[in-house]
C-alpha cells in the first residue's frame, strides 16, 4: 500500500470494529435458524417450506455480495457497510408485521441484506493489512460468523419469554446501534483516502467486473460452496435437526447447534494462521479430508441388525447419541472454519486491486449454497423420511470436493515435471496457474521454522531473539500450568469420591492418586525428545489439547456412582498426558535462551507451570460446590460428611479446565514458534544414554522435583487419614504455590551463586522438613500436631522448589563442560550446538525419571499406612534417600575438584 503511513491504532479498530459488525449482522442474517421454527409451528409448513424460508435471506444475502464488494472497492466500505446494516436493521423490523408464508418470504428477502456485509468487510479489511498480513486479518473479520451461535444462544431466551417478534426488534435495534458506533468510531480505508486526497475517480464497474471474466474465479468458487454454504445450511439447519432426532426443545438445542456454528466461525483466524504457516492448499486437504469423515459418521442413521449366528440370531443397534452427535459437529465445524479461511486467502493474493468483486462472487457462490442446501435437506427428508439424509447429501459433495481437487493438483505437478517447471514455481492451485506469477510465488506456501537462531549474539538477542524468546515463554507458561492442573486433579477428587457415593477402599483411592504419576513418568520419557523432532510449536498444541481428554472424561464419569473402578483407572492414567509435558516444555523452552538466562527461564517455566498443582487444590474445592456449568455440566450430586449433607458437582473439577485447555492449545499454535536449530532425530538425542551425569542427575532430580510432585499428589489424603478432624484440603494448595514460587524466584540466584552449591544445602534442609513431619505424626491428636505437621510440610515444599530450578541450572553447565572434553574435535560453535541439544534432552529425560515420584510417594505412604498403621515408615525411607542426594552432590559436583566447583566460584566471584 502506498501513500502515508497507516497508524495501529486506526488499523486495529477498522479490524475489530468490522469484525464485531459482521457478527452482529451474522445474527441477524440467521435469525430464522429460531424464530422459523415457531412460525413453522405456527404456519403448519411442511419441511420444504421451512427449508424455503430459512433459505431465503441466505438467498439476498449472496446475490447481493457481488454489488456490494464492487460499491466497497468505489465508494469506500466504510459507508457501503453503515448504509448495509441501517437498511437491514429497518427490514428486520419489518419482519414481525408478517402475517402468511408469503409475507414472511418478502421480509425475508429484506433480512438478507445483513448477509451481503461480508463482501464490504473482506474489501475494507484487506486494504488495511500489507500482504503478509491479509491472511490473518481475514480470518480475523471472517470469525464473525459466530454471530449465527450468538442468535443460537440468546433467541431462545428471548422468543419463549416475549415472543418471537421480541426477537426481530432486539435484533434490528442491536443492528442499527452497531452501525453507528462503526461509523463515528471507523476511518475511510486508505485506498479510498488516498484517491480524495489525490482526485482520482473510482474505477468503473466494468473494470471491477473485468476478473470476473476468468474462469479460475468460478472453479475456485466452488470449493467455499462447501466451506460456506455448508456450514450456513448447517447453521440454519441444526436446531430443526436436533428437536427431530432427540427430542430437545428449542433453547436445548438452540445451545448445541452453537457447539458446531462456534468453531465453525471463531477458528477462521486460527486457519488464516495455518494457511500462512503450512500453506493454504495443505490447510484445505484436511478441511476436506476430516470433512469426508465427519459427515459419513453423522450420515449413519439408527439401525437394527439381526445376524443370523451359528446359536440363533443375534440382534444389536447403531445410533449415534447426542453427546456423539456434539463432539462430531464440533470437529466438523473445527475443519471448516480452517478451510474458510484458506480458500479467501488467495484472492488479495491474485487480486490485490479486486478485492470486492471477487470476494463478492466468491462470497455470493459459497452463499447460495447456504440457500440451496435447507431446501434440499427438507425435500430429502420428505422423500427418504430419514433424519440422516441431510449428512448424505453433504458427504457426496465434500467428496467430490476433495477427489476433484486431488486429481486436478496431481495433473498440475505431472505436467511441470515432464516440461521441467520447479515446483515452488507453481500455484496452491490449479485454478490459479493462468494468472499465476512471479508476484504470487511463494505467497501462499508454508514459512517453516525460524533458520536464523543465535542467542549467544548479543545484538541479535537484544534485537530479535529476546522478543521471541520471551513470548514463547510466556505462552508455554499457561500450557503447562494447565498440564500440571491436569496431571494433579485426582489429589483433589478422590478425597471427594467416597462422600457422593463412590464406595471405593483406601488403597483404590490412593491407586487413583498415584496412577497419574505413574503414566505421566512414562510419557516423559518419550516427550523430553518430542520437540526436536516434530518441532517445539506443534508439540506444544498437541499435547494442550491433548488434556481435553482426561479433562472431560472426568467431568462425565464422575457422575454416575456406578461407573466402573476400571474407568476411573483409565482416566487416571490419562492425566499423566498432563505430567508428559513438562519434558517437552523445558526441553523446548531450554533451546530459546543464552547461557547466561537460561536457568532463571527454565525457573520460570517450570516453577509459574508448577503452580497449576496449587491452582487446581484451590480451584477445584470451590468450583465444586457450585453449578457453574448450568444444565449444561449436569446434575449435582448430595454429599454426606460426617452426618452433614451438601450438593457438589465433582464434575466440574474437570469441565471447569475445558475451555482455558482450547485457549491455551490455540495460543501456542498462534504465537509460538519452531526452530530449525532444535531439530534432531531420536538416534541424535540417544547420546545422553551415553553419559554418565545424565544418570546422577536423575536421582538428584527425583529428590527434588519427585518429592515436590508426590507430596502434592499424597497431601490431601494422607492429611485426611491422618487428622481426620482437619478440613486438610482448605490447606492443601498452600504446600505447591510455595514450592512453585520457591521455584521461580530461584531461577536467578542458580544463575548467579551456581546450581551445585544451592542444591547441597536443598537437601539439608529436605532432610530436616522430614523430621520435622515425624515429629508432627507423633503429637497426632493433640492441638499442636497438625500445624506442625502442615509447617513441615510447606518447609519441604519450599525447598523442594528451590532445588527444583538449582538442578535444571546445572544440568546445561555439566554438559558445557563434558562435551569439550568427550569431544575435543568439534569446534567452539558445533560444541555449543550440541551442548545445548544434550542438555535440552537431559532436562526432558530427568524430569521424567524424578515424575515416578508422583507415583511412588502417595503408593508409598499407601503401602506403609496397609503393612504399619501409619506413614513413618515411607517417611523414614525418604530421609535415607535425601541423605543419599546430598552426598551424591558433594562428591561429584562441590567438593573441590568436583565438575562444577571451579565455575560457581567463579560465578560467585563475578556476582560479588
Amino acid at each position: 500500500m502506498s501513500g502515508p503511513a497507516i497508524r495501529r491504532s486506526d488499523q486495529n479498530l477498522a479490524l475489530w470494529l468490522s469484525t464485531f459488525a459482521f457478527t452482529i449482522c451474522f445474527a441477524v442474517w440467521t435469525i430464522f435458524a429460531i424464530i422459523g421454527i415457531q412460525i413453522k409451528k405456527d404456519l403448519g409448513l411442511t419441511e420444504t417450506q421451512f427449508g424455503l424460508l430459512v433459505g431465503t435471506p441466505i438467498l439476498t444475502g449472496s446475490l447481493i455480495r457481488l454489488i456490494l464488494g464492487i460499491w466497497a472497492d468505489q465508494y469506500g466500505g466504510r459507508m457501503v457497510l453503515t448504509i448495509t446494516m441501517l437498511a437491514a436493521a429497518v427490514m428486520t423490523a419489518l419482519l414481525s408485521q408478517a402475517y402468511d408464508y408469503p409475507t414472511f418470504l418478502l421480509a425475508a428477502l429484506g433480512v438478507g441484506l445483513a448477509g451481503g456485509s461480508f463482501s464490504i468487510g473482506v474489501a475494507y479489511v484487506a486494504k488495511w493489512f500489507p500482504k503478509e498480513k491479509q491472511g490473518m486479518a481475514l480470518g480475523i473479520f471472517g470469525a464473525g460468523n459466530v454471530g449465527s451461535a450468538v442468535t443460537k444462544f440468546l433467541a431462545p431466551t428471548v422468543m419463549l419469554a416475549y415472543g418471537w417478534q421480541m426477537v426481530a426488534y432486539v435484533w434490528a435495534a442491536a443492528l442499527a446501534a452497531v452501525a453507528v458506533i462503526f461509523f463515528l468510531l471507523t476511518k475511510d480505508d486508505p485506498d479510498l483516502a488516498q484517491r480524495r486526497t489525490t482526485g482520482a475517480k473510482p474505477e468503473p464497474l466494468s473494470a471491477m467486473l473485468e476478473p470476473l471474466k476468468n474462469v479460475q474465479v468460478w472453479r475456485f468458487s466452488l470449493y467455499y460452496f462447501f466451506v460456506f454454504g455448508a456450514f450456513v445450511a448447517l447453521a440454519l439447519w441444526l436446531p430443526r435437526y436436533l428437536i427431530g432426532v432427540y427430542g430437545l426443545d428449542i433453547r436445548a438445542a438452540g445451545m448445541i447447534a452453537a457447539a458446531y456454528s462456534i468453531p465453525a466461525s471463531i477458528f477462521r483466524a486460527y486457519g488464516g494462521h495455518l494457511s500462512d504457516k503450512f500453506g493454504a492448499r495443505t490447510v484445505m486437504y484436511f478441511t476436506f479430508g476430516v470433512s469426508v469423515v465427519c459427515t459419513f459418521i453423522l450420515s449413519y442413521p439408527p439401525t437394527h441388525y439381526i445376524v443370523e449366528g451359528i446359536g440363533g440370531r443375534h440382534e444389536f443397534s447403531m445410533q449415534m447419541g447426542l453427546y456423539g452427535f456434539i463432539a462430531i459437529a464440533f470437529v466438523l465445524g473445527f475443519f471448516m472454519s480452517l478451510g474458510k479461511a484458506a480458500v479467501y486467502k488467495h484472492i488479495p493474493v491474485y487480486y490485490p486491486s479486486r478485492v470486492g468483486a471477487v470476494g463478492g462472487v466468491v462470497g455470493l457462490v459459497g452463499g447460495l449454497g447456504g440457500f440451496v442446501l435447507p431446501i434440499v435437506f427438507g425435500m430429502l427428508n420428505e422423500l427418504t423420511g430419514v433424519w440422516q439424509s441431510c449428512f448424505w447429501l453433504l458427504f457426496a459433495i465434500v467428496t467430490l470436493a476433495l477427489v476433484w481437487m486431488h486429481v486436478s493438483v496431481r495433473q498440475m505437478e505431472k505436467a511441470a515435471l515432464r516440461a521441467g517447471v520447479p515446483a515452488g514455481k507453481l500455484p496452491e492451485l490449479p485454478e490459479m496457474q493462468p494468472i499465476h506469477s512471479v508476484a504470487q510465488e511463494g505467497a501462499l506456501s508454508a514459512k517453516g521454522a525460524i533458520e536464523d537462531w543465535r542467542p549467544e549474539d548479543a545484538i541479535f538477542w537484544a534485537a530479535t531473539g529476546h522478543k521471541v524468546a520471551q513470548r514463547n515463554l510466556w505462552i508455554s507458561i499457561p500450557c503447562l500450568l494447565l498440564s500440571f492442573a491436569v496431571w494433579m486433579v485426582w489429589s483433589v477428587v478422590v478425597a471427594k469420591l467416597p462422600s457422593v457415593g463412590f464406595a471405593f477402599s483406601n488403597e483404590q483411592l490412593f491407586w487413583l492418586a498415584s496412577l497419574p504419576g505413574l503414566s505421566g513418568a512414562t510419557l516423559r520419557i518419550f516427550y523430553s525428545f518430542m520437540p526436536a523432532i516434530f518441532g517445539g510449536r506443534l508439540w506444544t498444541t498437541l499435547a494442550t489439547w491433548s488434556l481435553m481428554l482426561p479433562a472431560a472424561g472426568m467431568g462425565f464419569a464422575v457422575q454416575n456412582p456406578d461407573t466402573p473402578y476400571w474407568i476411573f483407572l483409565l482416566l487416571a492414567l490419562l492425566c499423566g498426558f498432563g505430567g508428559g509435558n513438562f519434558a517437552s516444555s523445558m526441553a523446548n523452552i531450554s533451546f530459546f535462551f543464552p547461557k547466561a538466562e537460561k536457568g532463571n527461564a527454565l525457573a520460570l517455566n517450570a516453577g509459574l507451570g508448577n503452580l497449576g498443582v496449587s491452582v487446581v487444590q484451590f480451584v477445584v474445592p470451590l468450583v465444586i460446590t457450585a453449578g457453574v456449568f448450568g444444565s449444561v455440566g449436569g446434575a449435582p450430586q448430595t454429599a454426606t460428611v460426617a452426618g452433614v449433607t451438601s450438593t457438589l458437582w465433582v464434575q466440574n473439577a474437570g469441565f471447569v479446565f475445558v475451555p482455558f485447555i482450547a485457549l491455551s492449545a490455540m495460543s501456542a499454535w498462534f504465537g509460538m514458534n519452531d526452530l530449525a536449530a532444535m531439530k534432531a532425530s531420536f538416534a541424535d538425542q540417544a547420546v545422553i544414554f551415553r553419559r554418565s551425569h545424565n544418570w546422577v542427575m536423575c536421582w538428584l532430580y527425583t529428590g527434588t522435583f519427585g518429592s515436590f510432585i508426590g507430596f502434592s499428589a499424597a497431601f490431601p489424603l494422607l492429611s485426611r487419614i491422618l487428622f481426620p478432624d482437619v478440613n486438610a484440603l482448605k490447606y492443601a494448595f498452600l504446600g505447591p504455590l510455595v514450592g512453585a514460587v520457591a521455584r521461580a524466584a530461584a531461577g536467578k540466584p542458580c544463575d548467579r551463586i551456581g546450581g551445585g552449591r544451592i542444591t547441597f544445602w536443598v537437601f539439608v534442609a529436605m532432610s530436616l522438613g522430614v523430621i520435622g513431619v515425624l515429629y508432627a505424626i507423633g503429637l497426632k491428636g493433640t492441638s499442636d500436631g497438625f500445624p506442625i505437621f502442615l509447617a513441615s510440610f510447606l518447609f519441604l515444599f519450599a525447598a523442594t522448589g528451590v532445588g527444583n530450578a538449582s538442578t535444571f541450572q546445572m544440568i546445561p553447565a555439566i554438559m558445557r563442560k563434558e562435551v569439550a572434553r568427550l569431544e575435543p574435535g568439534l569446534s567452539a560453535a558445533d560444541r555449543l550446538r550440541q551442548a545445548e541439544k544434550e542438555g535440552a534432552a537431559i532436562i526432558g529425560f530427568t524430569s521424567a525419571v524424578a515424575a515416578y515420584g508422583a507415583f511412588f510417594i502417595p503408593k508409598s505412604f499407601g503401602t506403609s499406612i496397609a503393612a504399619t498403621g501409619g506413614a513413618e515408615a515411607a517417611l523414614y525411607g525418604f530421609l535415607g534417600f535425601y541423605v543419599s542426594c546430598l552426598l551424591i552432590t558433594w562428591w561429584f559436583y562441590t567438593r573441590r575438584g568436583g565438575l562444577l566447583f571451579d565455575v560457581e566460584h567463579r560465578l560467585a566471584a563475578a556476582a560479588r
